[in-house]
C-alpha cells in the first residue's frame, strides 16, 4: 500500500511572528522556519503503518520555495522513502483551494491508497485542505484522526467530535487527517539524517502539474494582536463586582 503525505513549511512554532512594517505580510526574513506540527505527526502515522508491514511505501510531497527541500528530508528521515517538491515563488502564499487542486494532481500521478494529512498548519489555521481534497477527488475523508487502523482494505478512523469520539469504516484510497492526539512524533536520529541526503526527491513546478498560480484571494492588511493591558487588584468583593460592572461590563 502506498501512502502520500503532504507537508508544510511553516514558522516555528517558538518564534514570536513579526509583522512586516507596512502590513503586508508576516515577516520571514531570518526566521527559523520547521515543519507544521500537524504533518509532523502525519509523517508518524504513516512511518507506524510501514513497521506495521501495512504500508509498502511512504511519498512525501510539499508545496513550498525551494527550502522546504528540508522539511521533506526531515520526513525522509524520519522514515519515508521518496520526496516530492511542488516549487513556488519564496513570497507566494497558496490558497487552501489551490493546495487542494495541486494535491489532486500529484495524486493522480503517484496513485496512492492512502493520503494522510496534519488537520491544519499553524500559520493559516484555515482546516480546509483536506476536506477539499477529499471534495475534489471524490474520496471517503477521516478528519480530526485520533486513531488510524488499516485492515481488510479499509481504514477504520477513530475521530473526535464534539460528544465524544466517533470511529468510521472509509474503503481504500481514502483521505485522513490528523490530530494532536492520534501520536507523539519521533526525533530523527543522526544515522537516518545521513540517510535521508541519499533518498531519491523529485522537483516539479506548478506549471508542470497543470495548477494556476492566479488566486482569487488577496491578503489586505495583516496586523499584530493587541498588547494585553497588565490586570489590577481590587481591595474588596464589592469593588470586583462594580469593576466587571461598570468598566468591564459583562455584569
Amino acid at each position: 500500500m502506498k501512502v502520500l503525505v503532504a507537508v508544510k513549511r511553516v514558522i516555528d512554532y517558538n518564534v514570536k511572528v513579526r509583522v512586516k512594517p507596512d502590513e503586508s505580510d508576516v515577516d520571514l526574513a531570518n526566521v527559523k522556519m520547521a515543519m507544521n506540527p500537524f504533518c509532523e505527526i502525519a509523517v508518524e502515522e504513516a512511518v507506524r503503518l510501514k513497521e506495521q508491514g501495512v504500508a509498502s511505501e511512504i511519498v512525501v510531497v510539499s508545496i513550498g520555495p525551494a527550502k522546504a527541500e528540508e522539511q521533506i528530508r526531515q520526513a525522509l528521515a524520519l522514515g519515508a522513502d521518496r520526496g516530492l517538491l511542488v516549487t513556488t515563488e519564496d513570497d507566494q502564499s497558496l490558497t487552501s483551494l489551490q493546495v487542494a487542486k495541486t494535491l489532486q494532481a500529484v495524486m493522480a500521478e503517484e496513485k496512492p491508497d492512502l493520503v494522510i494529512l496534519g488537520k491544519q498548519a499553524i500559520d493559516s489555521d484555515n482546516n480546509q485542505t483536506g476536506q477539499m481534497l477529499a471534495a475534489l477527488t471524490g474520496l471517503p475523508q477521516g478528519t480530526f484522526a485520533s486513531r488510524v487502523t488499516v485492515e481488510d482494505g479499509k481504514v477504520a478512523v477513530t475521530r473526535e467530535i464534539d460528544g465524544g469520539l466517533q470511529t468510521i469504516r472509509l474503503s481504500l484510497p481514502a483521505v485522513v487527517t490528523t490530530d494532536l492526539r492520534l501520536n507523539e512524533p519521533r526525533f530523527a536520529k543522526l544515522p537516518d539524517i545521513m540517510k535521508a541526503k541519499r533518498k531519491p526527491m523529485d522537483k516539479k513546478s506548478l506549471a508542470d502539474l497543470g495548477i494556476s498560480m492566479d488566486s482569487g484571494v488577496t491578503i489586505v492588511k495583516v496586523t499584530p494582536p493587541a498588547e494585553r493591558k497588565g490586570g489590577g487588584k481590587v481591595a474588596s468583593v464589592e469593588e470586583l463586582v462594580d469593576k466587571l460592572k461598570n468598566e468591564a461590563k459583562v455584569i
